[in-house]
């Protein structure tokens, strides 16, 4: 976990890490959230409706942004405010998505953060993107 203060960011700072999406997330999610629909349940219905295999929730994939901004940037000491997250292509049990985030924008006023984020799969697509703002909570 990173413990950067608000005052020790730039613009430009940035971050990356890597997580693989597996059967056990998709489990929990579908438990957590109740949703059920067979795009994400089901191989042969999302085959059947031109996909690969089951498709990811868009909202799994997007909640790694959390990690994104709770550990790695700035971290500890900041809360998620927004996230606006563009969904490009699907994502499938057994990716490896690369998470990258990079400070656009700075406001002392607010201590606020606007984050850009993109997620790429194991072969280099972006599967999603997002535009983030991070209040800050301490010094």
């Amino acid at each position: 976990m990173n413990y950067y203060n608000f005052n020790e960011i730039e613009i430009g700072e940035n971050a990356t890490f890597e997580i693989k999406i597996t059967e056990n997330q998709m489990k929990m999610f579908a438990e957590i959230s109740g949703d059920l629909n067979p795009m994400h349940m089901n191989s042969k219905y999302a085959k059947e409706r031109g996909y690969a295999d089951k498709v990811v929730y868009g909202m799994l994939a997007s909640s790694f942004y959390s990690t994104l901004v709770g550990m790695y940037l700035p971290g500890e000491k900041c809360l998620l405010h927004k996230c606006d997250v563009d969904y490009r292509n699907p994502v499938y049990v057994g990716d490896k998505l690369t998470v990258f985030g990079e400070v656009v924008d700075k406001r002392s006023a607010t201590r606020r953060l606007k984050i850009k984020g993109k997620m790429v799969d194991q072969e280099g697509k972006t599967v999603n993107t997002a535009d983030i703002t991070v209040g800050f909570t301490g010094d």
